[in-house]
């Protein structure tokens, strides 16, 4: 048993019948909740066109919530690179780092964050041309190096700020990438468990030590529904539920309230209901004492050194409970377990 740091991914869900300007005021209570709370960080996702999710001005966010808040490192669970200029985004999360010293993060993805046409309206260039993700990398280092003040182009500003460097994936290839880099890495295993386990035996047998990172440091993000009992936990997945099943049946809109199981069961087929469950595998669904004992194993089981809560519900105060009680269990697993330096 080791100490695990815990936070927050959000992707500014938007419920039925709720404007943006509401799913974003309900981001503010819960980033302002989770700071009083200790969680370590809070980050938000890129997305792009999708109208369940209004975090596709992830920067903007970052900002909104730092204000907000006092204590909680605010950053990206990612941005996009591809979609973005590595200049641009060194003079964005620079301006951000400077106006909040030591508490903004990076986290980098190459996933495009939406379809393939809005990618290519983002991009202006087909998504088929090949991408060096190592390379641009590399060039946000560069731009955040003070040694950059004597290049030609340079990130101001952004040159000289400290601003952690964060490789996120859902496959083996990030995995890779974050090891041979010596760089923290974030795993999506809310959305995409087939993997995992292998890119985390991937990342920490192959990791090479940087002048950032000495050992390993990785993140694991799963989905977290604590209900006040079990049934109500359960109550609380059917809007999960049918956020994936709309993936599915490729018919996005916003997340609605929760139904029944036996409602549940008449919106999925068993198909439908198996695939989905598989892409949950690693969600931790239950009343407090069954979260605890789901989050002990995982912990145990996987060698991640941080949690990564993603709670999406339609109800505000159920993802406040769920967030108070996921605080308690992991306050008591660390009190098990020696802090970290």
């Amino acid at each position: 048993m080791s100490y695990i740091k815990y936070s927050v991914l959000d992707l500014v869900t938007v419920s039925k019948g709720e404007s943006v300007q509401q799913a974003i005021a309900r981001s503010t209570d819960t980033a302002m909740l989770t700071d009083k709370l200790g969680y370590e960080r809070y980050w938000f996702s890129e997305h792009h066109n999708m109208p369940n999710v209004a975090s596709a001005a992830t920067s903007i966010l970052i900002g909104h919530i730092a204000q907000a808040t006092r204590h909680i490192r605010v950053g990206s669970g990612g941005i996009m690179l591809p979609n973005h200029s590595t200049l641009l985004i060194a003079e964005q999360f620079g301006t951000l780092g400077s106006i909040y010293p030591g508490r903004i993060d990076l986290g980098l993805g190459r996933a495009p964050g939406t379809d393939s046409l809005t990618a290519m309206t983002i991009r202006k260039q087909s998504l088929h041309q090949p991408y060096d993700f190592r390379h641009h990398i590399r060039e946000l280092q560069q731009y955040f190096s003070p040694d950059n003040h004597t290049a030609k182009v340079r990130a101001l500003p952004g040159e000289g700020v400290d601003i952690p460097l964060y490789i996120l994936g859902s496959s083996t290839d990030s995995a890779y990438l974050a090891a041979q880099m010596g760089l923290p890495y974030a795993f999506a295993a809310h959305f995409a468990p087939t993997h995992f386990a292998e890119a985390l035996y991937i990342y920490h047998h192959n990791f090479q030590p940087s002048a950032v990172l000495k050992e390993p440091y990785a993140i694991a993000c799963i989905q977290v529904l604590i209900g006040k009992d079990s049934a109500h936990a359960e109550g609380l997945a059917t809007s999960v539920y049918r956020n994936f099943l709309n993936i599915v049946t490729d018919n996005r809109t916003p997340m609605e309230a929760p139904v029944t199981p036996e409602t549940m069961r008449q919106l999925w087929t068993p198909e439908q209901e198996a695939y989905v469950k598989n892409m949950l595998q690693y969600a931790v669904i239950g009343d407090t004492q069954t979260a605890a004992g789901k989050l002990y194993n995982f912990l145990e089981a996987y060698p991640v050194q941080e949690l990564m809560a993603l709670t999406q519900t339609f109800y505000q105060e159920d993802r406040r409970y769920s967030y108070i009680q996921l605080q308690s269990i992991m306050n008591n697993y660390n009190a098990q377990a020696p802090a970290s330096n």
